[in-house]
C-alpha cells in the first residue's frame, strides 16, 4: 500500500467492472477492517455515464457512514486525467469540501456518501434552490490553485477528444447511426475552429471550474437548507461562462432530454444576478454585468454541446456502460445547430 498526499492510502488493487462487489469487499477490507464484512449491504448505482459505482453500507449503520466505490469505465483514462482529479479532490478535501476521500487504488476511488437527494429538471427551476447552486459555484470559482498557469482546459481537451475519435466505427451499426444522425467528421472540426475563434474574443474569466455540473453531480440536502458537488473528474482550470453554460445545458436531464427545460432568459438572469452577488460580495449588481455573463453563458453553452457530443462518440466506441451514447451524441449536436445562430448572434453591447 502507498501513501500519496494527505495521507490518503492507495491501494494496489484493481476491481473487475463486471464483479464490483467482490471488488469492493477487498476494498473496505483494507479501509474499514473493523466492518463485520458479512454484514455489508452492497447498491450498484445506476447514475454514472463514465464509470460503475457501488454503496457499501454496514446493515443498521448511519447512512453518512456508507462507503461509495467508484470503478474507471473502460478506457475513460483517454479522456480523464486521472492524477489531476486526485489533486482536485484533496484540494476540495484541505478546504473543507465533500466528498471525503477514503483511498484511492488502481482503477478507482472510495469516497464519502453525502446524504441527500440529487436534482431532476422540476426541482432544479426552484428559485431556492438554484440559489443555492448559484452561490456554491460561485464559491467553487473562486477558490485558487498554488502555482498554476491560469491557461483553460477547453480547446485543448475538446481537440484531444476530436483527435480520438474513430475514423469508423468498430460496430457497423453505430457507424450507419453516425451518418445519418450526425454531422460529419470534417464539420465537427470546422466548428470547433469558429466557436474557438468567436469565443477567444468574449475575454470570459479563467476560473477553477467544475465542468460537469449534470443534475446527478448535486447533492441538496433539505435539513440544511445546502447543496454540494461531486464527480470532479472534469474540473480543472476553465472559463467562467463555460461552467455556467454547461449546467445551464444539463436543466434538460440526461436520460430523457427535454430542450423546453432549458432556462429562460428571466430564469437565468436571477440566477446569474446571485451568482455574481456571491462572487463579489455584493448585491448591487448592474443589469450591464449580468447581461454581459448572460451573453457570454449562452454563447459558450454551444461549445458544452460540442464537447459533450463529441464525448458522447468516444463513449461509444469504448464505454461498457449500457446506456445509448450514439443517441446523446446526436441530441446534443443537432441541439447546437439548432441554437448556434440564435445563441451566437447575442450582442454584448446591449443592454
Amino acid at each position: 500500500m502507498e501513501e500519496p498526499t494527505n495521507c490518503v492510502p492507495h491501494l494496489k488493487i484493481t476491481i473487475d467492472e463486471n464483479k464490483l462487489s467482490e471488488g469492493a469487499h477487498t476494498i473496505l477490507e483494507r479501509i474499514r477492517p473493523v466492518w463485520n464484512l458479512e454484514c455489508i449491504q452492497f447498491e450498484v448505482l445506476t447514475d454514472g455515464y463514465t464509470n460503475q459505482l457501488i454503496s457499501c453500507r454496514l446493515e443498521n449503520a448511519p447512512s453518512h457512514e456508507t462507503v461509495l466505490i467508484r470503478v474507471y469505465g473502460n478506457k475513460s483514462d483517454l479522456m480523464i486525467d486521472r492524477k489531476a482529479e486526485l489533486r482536485n479532490i484533496l484540494l476540495l478535501n484541505k478546504i473543507g469540501l465533500p466528498p471525503r476521500l477514503y483511498a484511492s487504488f488502481e482503477n478507482g476511488l472510495a469516497y464519502e456518501y453525502i446524504p441527500g437527494r440529487t436534482l431532476n429538471c422540476k426541482i432544479i427551476r426552484q428559485p431556492e434552490i438554484y440559489k443555492l447552486v448559484a452561490t456554491h459555484l460561485a464559491y467553487i470559482h473562486k477558490i485558487k490553485l498554488p502555482d498554476v498557469v491560469m491557461k483553460p482546459m477547453l480547446w485543448e481537451k475538446l481537440q484531444d477528444f476530436f483527435n480520438m475519435l474513430p475514423q469508423s466505427f468498430s460496430d457497423d451499426m453505430k457507424q450507419q447511426r453516425y451518418k445519418t444522425t450526425i454531422m460529419p467528421r470534417y464539420k465537427l472540426q470546422e466548428e470547433i475552429n469558429m466557436l474557438k475563434m468567436i469565443l477567444l474574443k468574449l475575454n470570459s474569466p479563467v476560473v477553477f471550474t467544475h465542468n460537469d455540473l449534470l443534475l446527478n453531480n448535486i447533492i441538496y440536502s433539505a435539513e440544511k437548507k445546502s447543496v454540494a458537488f461531486i464527480d470532479f473528474e472534469y474540473s480543472a482550470l476553465n472559463y467562467q461562462a463555460y461552467d455556467i453554460g454547461n449546467h445551464f445545458a444539463e436543466f434538460v436531464g440526461l436520460q430523457n432530454v427535454d430542450y423546453s427545460n432549458y432556462p429562460n432568459k428571466e430564469l437565468q438572469w436571477d440566477w446569474l444576478h446571485v451568482y455574481l452577488s456571491a462572487l463579489h460580495n455584493c448585491n448591487d449588481i448592474s443589469d450591464r454585468d449580468i447581461h454581459k455573463l448572460y451573453v457570454q453563458v449562452n454563447k459558450f453553452a454551444l461549445v458544452s454541446h460540442m464537447f459533450w457530443g463529441i464525448w458522447a462518440l468516444l463513449q461509444a466506441e469504448y464505454s461498457t456502460i449500457d446506456f445509448d451514447y450514439m443517441k446523446y451524441a446526436a441530441i446534443r449536436l443537432n441541439e447546437y445547430l439548432a441554437k448556434k445562430d440564435a445563441f451566437l448572434s447575442l450582442n454584448l453591447l446591449k443592454c
